[in-house]
């Protein structure tokens, strides 16, 4: 039961792209070894700031 909730949480962070920080974590960790990545509120920001620059499929 636990691990079909917890399998349900994973699923709708990933459609709500929710889990994208830790992707982020784990991309970076895997190509810029060395390097510190962005804080989370740093990640978020600039996510943000790119999405208003290229709105692409977003309604408003």
């Amino acid at each position: 039961m636990a691990r079909g909730a917890r399998s349900l949480r994973r699923g709708i962070r990933g459609v709500l792209g929710a889990d994208a920080y830790e992707k982020y974590l784990e991309f970076h960790t895997a190509h810029h070894p060395g390097h510190e990545p962005l804080s989370e509120a740093e990640f978020w920001r600039d996510r943000t700031d790119r999405q208003d620059r290229n709105p692409q499929g977003r309604c408003c």
